[in-house]
């Protein structure tokens, strides 16, 4: 098993530039602390998750660090060009030594479709096939320069168990990628589904929410639930073109009263990791025997970076160690 960060440069009332500093720095610790991988998403007309570009967080990434892969989750591939991303790819490669992975998806919040001119109805269609058109310039394309270090650079189609971006992965040999709230259920399916069409399991990176706390699950859970709350009510803000809420933690105290009955994330918390060192090495021993070929990638629940940091290293210190290989 694999373990990643996702990063989302998510401003919780602080200023975009703070925002996107803090986020360079934690994949700078996520090295520091042993991590496999840093995932760092891509959302337009956001306020909340500022990445617009997730190319430049990648350079910028890649010139801190020396070890460490840095992948996209996702390239919204339909609003690419497909050579322009493939020589974007391409060099990333270079400027990381050979680091990069790419995850790509298919958008379609309100705001993309204006100002990007596609319509919904076509995005997964587009998606693969300018996924299909990068991965054969990055191969072979006789005047894109400069050619990627990789061979072969690891791709991701991200679904929620659609069975047409399977099937498009498992002929492609890609792997998948499944959001905080996939459950592990729609995930083995989706697997089962790639082995019939590929005749092998497919890479699998699973994002997962994550939040620890030494009093255990119940404290977690509340510890987690106004910044994941708060995420969720920003991007069904922009996905109907309204303000993006201002975060408040004092807001969540009446949320927490009345029992998350309200609680419009609640499947992202109960798929997430949350408790002490105890309860999340058994959770992550539960996903390790359920998936495989696994790419364990956390979602730290938490509006502080300070907070954050604090959390990874925990899980460095204590959860990892004791993980190892669990096989069926």
């Amino acid at each position: 098993m694999k373990t990643g960060l996702f990063l989302l440069t998510e401003n919780y009332g602080a200023s975009a530039h703070t925002t996107i500093a803090n986020d360079i720095e934690l994949g700078i610790y996520a090295e520091e602390l042993g991590f496999d991988s840093v995932w760092f998403a891509e959302h337009h007309f956001n306020a909340f998750s500022c990445i617009p570009n997730p190319t430049l967080m990648m350079a910028t990434l890649a010139a801190k660090t020396r070890t460490i892969t840095i992948a996209s989750a996702a390239f919204l591939a339909p609003f690419y060009h497909p050579m322009r991303l493939a020589e974007e790819i391409a060099t990333l490669d270079n400027l990381s030594l050979g680091r990069i992975e790419a995850g790509f998806a298919k958008g379609g919040f309100a705001y993309d479709m204006e100002h990007f001119e596609k319509s919904p109805d076509s995005l997964r269609e587009e998606m693969f096939e300018k996924v299909a058109l990068i991965d054969s310039f990055l191969a072979c394309h006789h005047t894109m320069q400069p050619r990627p270090l990789q061979h072969k650079i690891p791709f991701y189609i991200a679904t929620f168990g659609t069975r047409e971006s399977i099937e498009f992965a498992a002929l492609q040999g890609y792997g998948l990628m499944f959001s905080q709230g996939a459950s592990l259920e729609e995930c083995q399916a989706a697997q089962e589904i790639y082995k019939e069409l590929a005749g092998v399991y497919p890479q699998t990176v699973l994002m997962r929410v994550f939040c620890f706390d030494d009093a255990g699950c119940d404290a977690a859970y509340e510890k987690a639930l106004p910044a994941t709350d708060h995420f969720i009510k920003c991007m069904r803000a922009v996905q109907s073109k309204e303000a993006q809420p201002l975060f408040n933690h004092t807001n969540y105290t009446l949320l927490l009263g009345q029992r998350y009955q309200f609680f419009d994330g609640k499947k992202f918390l109960d798929n997430a990791i949350l408790g002490d060192e105890k309860e999340c090495i058994e959770q992550i021993h539960t996903i390790q025997k359920k998936i495989k070929n696994l790419h364990l990638v956390l979602k730290p629940a938490s509006s502080n970076a300070q907070h954050t940091r604090s959390m990874l290293k925990v899980f460095s210190q204590k959860i990892k160690p004791y993980l190892g290989e669990h096989k069926v």
